[in-house]
């Protein structure tokens, strides 16, 4: 099966990549934060649940998200006071089931340390038919625990994240919206596994498959 590295930009380039801040991470006054919260239709349209109408009463509550893989299970909170456009998308598209019964397709273990996922296709060039702008980008890091948007470029977000399993510099062009607060073990369990390098050495299929069962939600 096909597994192009489509949305997460391979450690060479990441290296050549110029640092993003987009006007969304500057806390705008609440307006202006709703009006960047704006999904718009865009192609792939993969397993397609509809677009989401932004509602910043919603989007401001509070969630913890678990997702159930055949490896264990991995918990994160989501930071919907930093990236609420970004979570108030998972949570749509978990609740509809979008993420059940799909895979990780992508571990990379050389330079850069994630786990992706969040593509139907498993082709990692997959997408929910509507993208939206990056956020929180502002001093943005990526230490062990992260969780962040993969994309193909600024302002591109769609379905596709990944998991941070071991400290990673990568330039602040990926959104950070959660943090792993039970389950690194199994992100640390999965990398130890190894990968296919069919994206190159360190970069391709999880040797051990990571079968997303269901993701759950819990509020509060």
């Amino acid at each position: 099966m096909l597994r192009k590295p489509h949305a997460l930009l391979t450690a060479a380039a990441l290296l050549a990549l110029s640092a993003a801040t987009p006007a969304a991470a500057d806390t705008p006054p609440p307006p202006a934060r709703t009006a960047a919260c704006a999904y718009t239709p865009a192609v792939p349209a993969d397993r397609f649940k509809g677009i989401p109408v932004f509602d910043p009463v919603k989007a401001a509550r509070p969630y913890s998200a678990t997702l159930r893989t055949s490896q264990g299970a991995i918990t994160f909170r989501a930071q919907t006071d930093k990236a609420p456009c970004t979570t108030y998308s998972f949570k749509f598209l978990a609740q509809r089931a979008y993420f059940d019964r799909t895979h990780c397709h992508r571990l990379t273990t050389a330079r850069i340390y994630v786990l992706q996922c969040g593509d139907p296709t498993g082709t990692g060039s997959g997408g929910p038919g509507y993208s939206f702008p990056d956020e929180n980008l502002t001093g943005a890091a990526y230490p062990a625990g992260t969780v962040a948007m993969a994309n193909a470029g600024p302002d591109t977000n769609g379905s596709q994240f990944f998991f941070v399993w071991q400290d990673t510099k990568l330039p602040p062009a990926y959104t950070p919206f959660g943090k792993v607060t039970a389950g690194l073990d199994v992100l640390r369990k999965i990398a130890a596994g190894g990968e296919d390098d069919q994206n190159g050495p360190g970069d391709g299929f999880p040797a051990l498959p990571v079968d997303i069962k269901r993701v759950h939600i819990r509020v509060g």
